[in-house]
């Protein structure tokens, strides 16, 4: 029977209920940002001098929030992000994510890092999902990972481009973040006050990195793993390895982590079919400017050459109109979906689109549209916000 969660309103309802139910180091993972987390939280602060203009006397009849990314159908121009320990804010939380994905229409992103594996994940869908790849100093692995991507009918690529060093988060330090947990007292401590969680990571197989792991040259167990990841994200990554990416690929191609309309114009030259304005949901360069201030300029450079999308710090459907109002073609949600899934599993992560999709339509009504695909700046206040300098 299915759970009444209709009284979770928001994302932020989701976030509380999370916290209870998953371990600290896991979802301080999600929550956390690099070094002093001023960027993390300017991304979901800087959406807030951006204002509607509310019109009235019009017909708000016949709405819809349909739109296509990449030229796939979607029922709001929302994807889910890809994120590494998903698994481990749920048991099998990449599989319930996107089934949940896949039934309420819009896409679902696995992430390199995942605990559930390509595989798992196809066995368990029948909508093709996307597949976002690290580039990794083992190009054998990391060619091998392609063409997995491919036998399992993914139907995009997500090249992250801004992750060849990592940014320091001083939380997972701090909590000695490993998939699963290390048998600490600590951890054990804070397990024994999530029954629900343990319940069922008991009863599922998946419990480390599912597309590493028996796959991966020398990576039999979880001793290997660690020091194999340490040294695995490659610092050389250039713009010559997305072309050779692109062309062992063969399908369609998102670039994400592009922060500037310099690394904008050569991500459209490149032939991908879409870049994402992102910056690592705050997690990677602290100090740089939000993703919602550098939009505009990267629109106005790039946006009738390539879709451009807006990933970090989108936690509601005002701020996803936003974002189609400043010239976005799509958006990509992280922490909104992982507080649902962390809170409710499947469901959960149903009730965060459902909220997402129900504020983004009714403001939508409130500006004087019906069609997503109507939605211009003329819905915002001023755009005079957008050109600010610093």
């Amino acid at each position: 029977m299915a759970r009444d969660l209709s009284k979770m309103t928001n994302i932020e309802d989701l976030r509380r209920v999370a916290r209870r139910k998953v371990p600290k180091m896991f979802f301080d993972y999600v929550r956390s940002g690099s070094w002093t987390e001023s960027t993390l939280h300017h991304n979901t602060r800087d959406f807030d001098p951006i204002k509607f203009q509310q019109r009235v006397l019009v017909d708000m009849t016949n709405r819809t929030l349909e739109t296509t990314m990449i030229g796939e159908t979607v029922k709001m121009p929302v994807a889910i992000a890809p994120t590494g320990f998903t698994g481990m804010m749920y048991a099998d939380g990449e599989i319930l994510a996107a089934k949940a994905a896949e039934k309420f229409g819009v896409p679902f992103s696995l992430s390199t890092m995942s605990i559930c594996s390509i595989e798992d994940v196809a066995a368990n869908t029948s909508k093709p999902f996307w597949f976002q790849l690290y580039v990794m100093r083992d190009r054998e692995f990391m060619e091998d990972l392609i063409k997995r991507a491919k036998a399992a009918n993914c139907s995009a690529l997500i090249l992250t481009a801004d992750l060849q060093v990592l940014g320091q988060r001083h939380r997972d330090i701090k909590n000695g973040l490993s998939a699963p947990p290390k048998p600490t007292l600590l951890n054990m401590m804070d397990l024994a006050l999530r029954p629900q969680w343990c319940w069922h990571m008991l009863h599922t197989k998946r419990r480390t990195f599912g597309n590493i792991v028996g796959h991966a040259k020398n990576v039999s167990d979880l001793s290997s793993l660690s020091s194999w990841t340490s040294e695995q994200f490659d610092p050389r990554l250039s713009w010559d390895d997305v072309a050779r990416i692109k062309d062992l690929w063969g399908g369609k191609l998102i670039i994400k982590g592009i922060m500037t309309t310099d690394d904008a114009e050569k991500a459209a030259k490149s032939g991908a079919d879409a870049l994402i304005v992102s910056n690592h949901g705050g997690r990677q360069l602290d100090g740089a400017l939000s993703t919602i201030k550098v939009l505009p300029d990267i629109v106005s450079a790039v946006g009738s050459q390539i879709e451009v999308w807006l990933d970090s710090g989108i936690v509601s459907g005002q701020d996803i109109l936003k974002c189609i109002a400043l010239g976005a073609k799509g958006t990509m949600i992280g922490r909104a979906f992982l507080y649902g899934l962390g809170a409710y599993g499947e469901e959960g992560v149903t009730r965060a689109l459902e909220i997402l999709y129900k504020e983004m339509d009714v403001s939508m009504a409130f500006t004087g549209h019906r069609n997503i695909q109507d939605v211009d700046s003329s819905i915002l206040q001023s755009t005079r916000w957008s050109h600010d300098k610093f």
